[in-house]
């Protein structure tokens, strides 16, 4: 394991201006494999999409609305709750990119290829593939988990705070761009090749884009940061977490309202399922949907990159809230199934602010020394609303529908206003909080 994250090598002694100068030179590099990284990942979820093509999937296999459910807790709380467990281990890590790359390829990457054999064998073994793909997302979700503290802390090395934006909006504007165009494709293929054919042709090309973007990713050249003169203890971690969540109120507030606006999610899964059940939309028409999704993901993070690189996170969580809250609005009194075209877009709208800004907003609530456990807990914090959200939502739908969508935009609502009165974006304060005692 010593050898995997490259803790025998030794760390460059260089001082902050050195360092800030490697990481100008190294910016073009970082932003044309970084966007490739990017580009062909979204790529590859098009044909995974929790929204969309995997409660087809599902329901084909399932009638069962818990089990539709638990795709937006494998895809999104698999993801954000391992981190608190593994931002002290971050913190000792000099260099945070063989933990993204050697030790991602196995816990992030290879578990997605469980879903093409899902498809192969679900005509024949329907309880089989529904535990193979279950397995395979939830496993490559909990990896890029447990890796996410050392990415997000390497993009960090890699670019200035001010371009983080950018990079990161841009990138999801052309990778989610890239999976819309791909989507006519996913469309083609539900329509044109019987089930499970079809099925096992996107999870195929899922699986190839994802590991392409993993060999763009590993390009990326880290610029190596000193660790603190006392890097700290692993029974000193939880203590300082302790300090962080007691003392810091901003954050405090700010993951409060994150929690809340996790709620104005919980319908999402469900949107797929009532078009279909409504409406009974064809398979073709669902990989359609797919396209409207990332249309509107795909102007989302590129309004996300170019907002919150000006005017902070906070505007960017804001915006993504109210979009929900017009999105469920919308699917809850949606007259005809056309209408669903425009829910699609709205929730890609939205979810592609809130990529951007949940991914770099904790960044800049504290100092470097601090940052992956400020990651940590926010991401963590949020994975347990993600995890709640959709849950709560398909008790909901076992009632009704309707309760479920409103539901949805009523928790939209309370977190615009929350974050509205209660948070105040760190980018514009003039000073850190006391982790360590010392005023920062």
């Amino acid at each position: 394991m010593r050898r995997l994250l490259q803790l025998d090598q030794p760390i460059p002694a260089r001082t902050q201006a050195e360092l800030q100068a490697e990481i100008s030179q190294n910016y073009r590099w970082n932003f044309f494999f970084g966007l490739l990284d990017g580009a062909f990942f979204w790529f590859g979820a098009s044909f995974i999409s929790a929204a969309t093509i995997l409660p087809l999937f599902v329901s084909k296999l399932t009638e069962s609305p818990l089990i539709i459910a638990l795709l937006p807790v494998l895809g999104q709380a698999t993801w954000y709750l391992p981190q608190l467990f593994v931002a002290g281990l971050t913190e000792r890590l000099p260099r945070k990119k063989p933990a993204v790359i050697n030790l991602g390829f196995f816990v992030e990457r290879l578990p997605i290829w469980l879903m093409p054999l899902a498809a192969l064998v679900s005509l024949r073994h329907p309880g089989l593939a529904l535990v193979l793909l279950l397995a395979g997302y939830g496993l490559h979700g909990l990896g890029a988990g447990i890796i996410a503290p050392a990415w997000s802390d390497m993009i960090a090395h890699c670019f200035p705070v001010a371009g983080r934006g950018w990079f990161f909006g841009f990138t999801a504007f052309v990778g989610t761009g890239l999976g819309a165009i791909s989507a006519f494709f996913s469309g083609w293929l539900l329509e044109t090749y019987p089930f499970p054919t079809n099925f096992v042709y996107a999870f195929l090309i899922a699986s190839m884009m994802v590991f392409l973007s993993w060999l763009f990713l590993a390009q990326m050249r880290e610029s190596v940061q000193p660790l603190a003169a006392h890097p700290i203890s692993r029974s000193a971690t939880w203590a300082k977490i302790g300090r962080i969540l007691a003392g810091d109120s901003n954050f405090r507030r700010f993951m409060t309202a994150r929690l809340v606006g996790s709620l104005s999610t919980m319908g999402t899964a469900f949107v797929t399922v009532v078009a279909l059940q409504r409406w009974q939309v064809s398979d073709g028409t669902v990989g359609y949907f797919t396209i409207a999704l990332l249309t509107g993901q795909t102007i989302g993070t590129l309004f996300a990159g170019l907002v919150a690189d000006r005017f902070g996170h906070k505007q960017v969580f804001m915006s993504a809230y109210l979009v929900n809250l017009l999105a469920f609005l919308l699917a809850w009194q949606a007259p005809t199934p056309g209408w669903f075209y425009a829910v699609f877009s709205l929730i890609g709208c939205s979810m592609g602010m809130l990529t951007v800004s949940g991914v770099l907003s904790a960044m800049e609530f504290s100092l470097p020394a601090h940052r992956p456990t400020y990651i940590g807990i926010a991401n963590t914090a949020n994975g347990v609303g993600i995890t709640i959200a959709p849950l709560f939502g398909g008790l909901l739908a076992t009632v009704s529908y309707d309760w479920l969508f409103f539901g949805s935009a009523l928790a939209g609502l309370a977190a615009v206003l929350m974050f509205y009165a209660q948070v105040a974006d760190p980018r514009f304060q003039t000073a850190f909080f006391a982790v360590d005692g010392v005023r920062e």
